[in-house]
């Protein structure tokens, strides 16, 4: 039900940063990592990526989440929603590498291995140099994640995302934010990854549970990355990313946009503190208010003199950290 995912085939490494993200839209990037010498490898066997990812492994430990098998490798809740359907561990990547190399000789239903979001400056130092995407700046640290056929369901990031596959295939499924209610999202502030889940299966759309799937599918766009092939996400855009082989790998690169200093979800607690609990009459005019100053297309403030906006102003270093004192709890 999903249409395909645009897409480019990179030739050189020219592209423009700027170009991509101001488009808002996900763009598939084909070929922007095909020199990766971790790619290169994963494209001789999962033996020959294993051993070279090993090989720079300094033992750091790593979050690894293990699945049972009746899980059937999608990461989520328990039954009563009260927890997650997996236990999580402290180990090495090489640790990890070798419980991955146990399950993939297992004839049916392994458990899901997935090792989540760990800094490669930390645990495999030597691999960054060589790893990394040429218009990125290099503050934009990369992040490596690694499993067998594991599944993470409809997220959400409040940053910039550049996704490389390296290693195995994967299969991107995007929603754009307005389809938020109906993807059926766990809570806030429980969730196996840093942001909350959609709780449907997309392959559930008849479940009656999920009535308003089918009109979430109907806005999926997806794509399929093999090792080298990328994808840019744009912030608040919901993916849901299955991995599809016994060994899969995959290097992300997060990023704010230049002036944003607070992620946006820390401010949508901020909103549910101050205005989920006002009558309604109250929160229609906090809403105007925020669309006037925040979400408006028209600057608000032009009647102002530059110099007196204060905090409708550019925000300088100085006028953020002022909004941060200023925004601090009170008795």
């Amino acid at each position: 039900m999903s249409t395909a995912i645009e897409e480019i085939r990179v030739e050189d490494d020219t592209l423009d940063l700027r170009e991509i993200t101001q488009r808002a839209q996900p763009l598939v990037l084909r070929g922007l990592c095909r020199d990766w010498p971790l790619v290169a490898l994963a494209k001789q066997s999962d033996t020959a990526f294993a051993q070279e990812l090993a090989r720079h492994d300094n033992g750091t430990p790593v979050d690894v989440l293990l699945l049972a098998p009746e899980a059937n490798g999608a990461i989520g809740y328990d039954a009563a929603l009260d927890g997650f359907n997996y236990e999580h561990f402290r180990v090495s990547v090489t640790d990890a590498l070798k419980r991955l190399a146990a399950y993939a000789r297992e004839e049916s239903s392994p458990r899901g291995v997935a090792l989540q979001s760990a800094p490669l400056a930390q645990c495999v130092p030597g691999l960054v140099a060589t790893h990394r995407v040429p218009f990125l700046d290099a503050s934009v640290q990369p992040r490596l994640w690694l499993g067998n056929r594991v599944t993470t369901p409809a997220h959400f990031d409040s940053t910039h995302n550049i996704a490389v596959v390296a290693c195995g295939r994967r299969r991107f499924t995007l929603f754009p934010p307005d389809q938020v209610g109906n993807l059926y999202v766990g809570p806030l502030d429980s969730a196996p990854t840093a942001a909350a889940i959609g709780m449907a299966p997309l392959n559930a759309a008849d479940d009656p549970r999920w009535p308003r799937l089918h009109t979430a599918l109907a806005h999926a766009q997806s794509a399929e990355l093999r090792p080298g092939d990328a994808i840019y996400i744009p912030p608040v855009w919901w993916h849901h990313v299955a991995s599809l082989e016994r060994l899969n790998a995959l290097v992300n690169f997060w990023w704010r946009t230049d002036g944003v200093t607070e992620s946006g979800l820390h401010a949508l607690m901020h909103c549910l503190l101050a205005y989920k609990s006002m009558p309604a009459a109250e929160r229609a005019a906090w809403r105007t208010l925020l669309d006037h100053y925040v979400f408006g297309s028209e600057d608000p403030v032009t009647h102002i003199p530059p110099g007196r906006r204060g905090v409708l102003g550019p925000l300088t270093p100085e006028l953020v950290a002022w909004l941060k004192q200023w925004a601090q709890p009170r008795p």
